[in-house]
């Protein structure tokens, strides 16, 4: 049985939504134990759950010194109710760099990490499964000894979140050669390519244009270069979504074709919505952390409290300090 925080004020479609997001979750997990965040008079008609008060909201663009300072918001509150009260994790909508922030300065770093990574699943339309990358922005720079171990602690995700043994990790570059990349991933390359790990398979270089359909279960790269790619991958998403849109409009014959088209235009939107995964996860610190969307709808909350508590149940954190100490 999980034992969550949910940080109730920080998304974009206010507290409503989260509300419904999390009678969802509680629909399909009642078991679950959670504490919701947010202001106790919005969250009063809550059932089967913990409520805690917390009257301010972090800021989007909020630093270390706003999270320092605004003690009563509700991401710090939630934040350090999962430190001082013994819970598994955190869920929040609120500000990507807020969350970072208070969730690296107030959990800490886990034994054994170097710096802690977020981690988001792509689709994998190849093996209609996932594609953990990392990391995809916590960190705007990496030393090739970080982005190693973030190949160990994505694999990780990946076995415990998704039941893939020996995943296979590619390194993300400009070119599949082994001679291709960035001083950096020149330098990681090398060191996973001497690693010999029980916990993944490493395969090389592997291309951006690859990962959604690739053999690589986990890509693992710097944070800017992460952050980069999974924007323009969610670009690229909402064009392809615009253009068949004016495709199937332009005629008669075009809006009849889609007819038949619906379905299998269906399944590849539901591949593509972020909202079925829920959140980018915070790896590497002393607790399950998962960063939810901020324009996330009831229906991406929901799922974003589920990976939460799947990554619990599977003892997620302790595996990773686990494999950690075994590559010491």
């Amino acid at each position: 049985m999980a034992k969550l925080v949910i940080d109730m004020m920080g998304s974009d479609l206010g507290v409503n939504m989260a509300k419904e997001g999390v009678r969802l979750f509680l629909a399909e997990h009642p078991d679950a134990k959670l504490l919701l965040v947010g202001k106790k008079e919005e969250l009063s008609d809550m059932k089967d759950v913990e409520i805690l008060d917390a009257q301010d909201v972090l800021p989007m663009d909020a630093g270390p010194l706003d999270v320092m300072r605004k003690k009563e918001s509700s991401m710090t509150k939630a934040v350090f109710a999962v430190k001082e009260r013994g819970y598994q994790g955190v869920v929040s909508a609120g500000g990507t760099g807020a969350f970072l922030s208070s969730a690296s300065l107030i959990l800490k770093k886990a034994p054994g990490v170097l710096r802690p990574a977020l981690a988001a699943c792509f689709p994998n339309f190849k093996k209609n499964s996932h594609v953990v990358v990392l990391d995809i922005g916590a960190n705007n720079e990496n030393s090739p000894e970080e982005m190693a171990q973030f190949a160990l602690m994505g694999a990780i995700y990946q076995k415990v979140a998704y039941k893939v043994n020996l995943p296979k990790v590619g390194l993300l570059s400009n070119g599949v050669e082994d001679g291709k990349g960035s001083p950096e991933g020149k330098s990681t390359f090398a060191l996973l390519k001497k690693e010999v790990s029980p916990y993944y398979t490493f395969i090389g270089n592997v291309e951006g244009k690859d990962i959604l359909e690739g053999e690589a279960d986990v890509v693992v790269t710097d944070g800017f270069s992460g952050n980069i790619l999974l924007k323009s991958t969610e670009g690229a998403a909402k064009a392809m979504g615009h253009l068949l849109k004016k495709a199937f409009l332009s005629s008669f014959s075009s809006k009849l074709g889609y007819l038949f088209a619906k379905k299998g235009i269906s399944s590849l939107k539901s591949q593509m919505d972020p909202g079925a995964i829920g959140g980018a996860l915070l790896l590497g610190v002393n607790s399950i952390a998962v960063k939810a969307h901020g324009a996330s709808d009831a229906y991406a909350f929901k799922n974003a409290i589920a990976l939460a508590s799947s990554l619990a149940d599977g003892k997620a954190l302790e595996e990773i300090i686990k494999g950690l100490q075994h590559a010491e």
